[in-house]
């Protein structure tokens, strides 16, 4: 009975919107795909596909029994347009040819795989059917993967072999030649259950976490092209749902003060908290984020004065709160279980509207099997209808639920400044991992770095004054939270301090000019007519940059621009006006920022 729905659904599906390919098979036994611009396409066959960038195979992916029986084509290519209120840019545009490819896998139900072929790369997904892939990636092939961790909180070290074991989202490969692939997922809904890569031998085992009810399956994405075409591509939103919210006004982006780095403990110090509600509102920033123990709140005033308090101030309040699924345990901090049902979240939800909270920052998931997946999606869903933002900490990485759901703001997912607070190894790992994230966990959406500090936490940085300054310019977060303390920004020089002020943390578009992996990033954001540009040296000697400013422009006159006066933190900045874009020279660990308006 499955078998003649199944088929039955099919045929009315491809009946209009496409043309059989049946019998018609190439004579090298593949049938073939290509993308819009022709430049990316795909090959199937009998157990696999290959990607192909300029008819040149770099990614193959094996199907597990797969047999092929028919395809279908669309007659046209699918063009697509939406908006994003916060990420890469504002107006997204894609178009993709699409095809059906229908075959035997000895199960009741025949294997079916829908293929998206775009200019960037190409998204798959099994229809009704088996699920069963392996990334094949060979020998001597440089790949950027982080080991499989719950909160994603690792680095992507550079590899050229495979070493058995479980990897997560998202991968980078270097095929040669400057072609580059990067492999993820998105589209997961109620009912999935994310995913990731099992390593034996070169092939990568796709493999969920638990079991995935939903149906259909969520998009495999292979990203192809240059370094720029993967750090400025948008599929995984592009291949996610369309927006849920219909009034979305109530959305808004910034830059926010953050207490915790400097201080671990202290939203629970009614006099730190105002100190931290003063620095948003002297800097001009519209947000405070109020963490952990604010429920504890003490020494002269509870949360409700500090609400009174950055109302007073026209500061906009953010609320952290424990999942109520925290690995600590008993004694974990709080608030606790006051998410975890939808009673309580109504409860809580409704109270934080009432209070004029702006939004909530939920930490401590467990791994992200389909009940994590169904909490992720009910937060995001009740905080909607209460006009909450949302940041995810400890969490998943971003798989296109920003599209869906406006309100998700950032989702942290990575091994950022918060890291500083735990042990010694950030201080000399981190202009590396800098330099590697803009390539890898940054592609993919926005990321809860908290960067910018010029001071130390309990550990200290080497990096650089301009180094850290470029960061919340390179890193793409809806939510920018400046982690610093407050005489660290106030004391800035005015040019710096003026430029922190008015940071945008929402880009009408996004280009690479200039990198490579753990070695050096040069990312150019445009802001209505104002192309904010930031570059980090990720090597531990001085390197000449010569970023392809012809991407932004010709002639380009840099309005600003703020460079090293040495190589270690804290001998400050240069700052110069009305330079014309060339070379630069960063020191080891160094940084950049330009600004070009029109």
């Amino acid at each position: 009975m499955k078998r003649i729905l199944f088929l039955f659904v099919s045929a009315m599906m491809f009946a209009w919107t496409s043309v059989s390919c049946a019998g018609s098979k190439k004579s090298d036994g593949f049938q073939q795909i290509s993308s819009p611009n022709g430049r990316v396409s795909v090959k199937v066959t009998d157990g696999y596909f290959v990607v192909l960038y300029d008819d040149v195979e770099v990614q193959t992916v094996r199907i597990e029994n797969g047999t092929f029986k028919d395809c279908y084509f669309t007659k046209e290519p699918k063009e697509n347009n939406y908006s994003l209120i916060s990420g890469k840019r504002s107006e997204c545009s894609y178009s993709y040819n699409q095809m059906f490819y229908v075959g035997e896998n000895g199960t009741p139900i025949p294997i079916n795989i829908t293929f998206s072929v775009t200019d960037n790369g190409v998204a798959f997904s099994f229809n009704g059917s088996d699920e069963s892939i392996a990334y094949v990636i060979p020998d001597g092939t440089k790949r950027w993967m982080q080991p499989l961790k719950t909160d994603y909180e690792g680095f992507y070290p550079m590899s050229t072999s495979a070493k058995n074991g479980k990897y997560g989202y998202p991968a980078l490969i270097e095929y040669g030649n400057g072609v580059f692939g990067l492999i993820t997922e998105s589209g997961i809904k109620h009912g999935n259950s994310c995913s990731y890569l099992d390593c034996k031998g070169q092939e990568y085992t796709l493999t969920y976490t638990d079991q995935d009810s939903g149906s259909p399956h969520p998009w495999r994405i292979i990203m192809v092209g240059s370094l720029a075409d993967i750090v400025e591509s948008t599929m995984v939103t592009d291949f996610s749902e369309k927006c849920m919210i219909e009034d979305t006004s109530w959305i808004k982006p910034g830059v926010s003060s953050w207490i915790y780095w400097a201080y671990n403990h202290s939203s629970k110090d009614f006099q730190k908290v105002k100190e931290y509600i003063d620095l948003a509102h002297d800097m001009g920033w519209p947000y405070t984020l109020i963490d952990w123990e604010w429920d504890e709140m003490a020494n002269g005033g509870a949360i409700e004065d500090a609400m009174a308090y950055a109302r007073e101030r026209g500061v906009k309040v953010n609320l952290w709160y424990n999942s109520g699924t925290s690995w600590i345990g008993n004694g974990a901090p709080g608030p606790q279980d006051r998410l975890r049902t939808k009673e309580a979240r109504e409860k809580e939800m409704t109270r934080l509207e009432q209070m004029g909270a702006t939004g909530i920052k939920v930490d401590f998931f467990l791994p992200d099997g389909h009940e994590m997946v169904d909490y992720y999606l009910d937060i995001l869903e009740d905080a909607a209808r209460h006009h909450l933002l949302v940041d995810f900490h400890g969490c998943t990485i971003p798989r296109g639920w920003s599209r869906t759901w406006p309100n998700l703001m950032s989702m942290e997912a990575v091994y950022g400044a918060e890291w500083y607070n735990n042990n010694r190894r950030m201080t000399n790992a981190a202009a590396a991992h800098n330099a590697t994230l803009p390539f890898t966990r940054n592609v993919i959406g926005p990321m809860d770095y908290t960067p910018c500090t010029f001071t130390d936490s309990q550990n200290p940085h080497i990096t650089t004054d301009c180094h850290e300054l470029a960061l919340p310019i390179l890193f793409e977060s809806g939510l920018q939270h400046m982690a610093d303390r407050p005489e660290a920004y106030l004391n800035l020089p005015e040019p710096v301090k003026k430029l922190l002020s008015g940071l945008p943390s929402a880009w009408d578009d996004t280009r690479l000019l200039a990198g490579y992996p753990g070695q050096s990033a040069v990312i150019a954001r445009r802001s209505g007519d104002t192309w904010y540009i930031a570059g980090i040296n990720g090597t531990e000697g001085e390197i000449i940059l010569e970023p392809d400013f012809s991407r932004i422009g010709q002639d380009v006159t840099l309005s600003m621009l703020i460079t090293d006066k040495g190589d270690k933190p804290g001998m400050g900045f240069d700052i110069r006006k009305n330079e014309r874009a060339g070379k630069l020279t960063l020191p080891a660990r160094g940084g950049f920022v330009a600004i070009v308006t029109k």
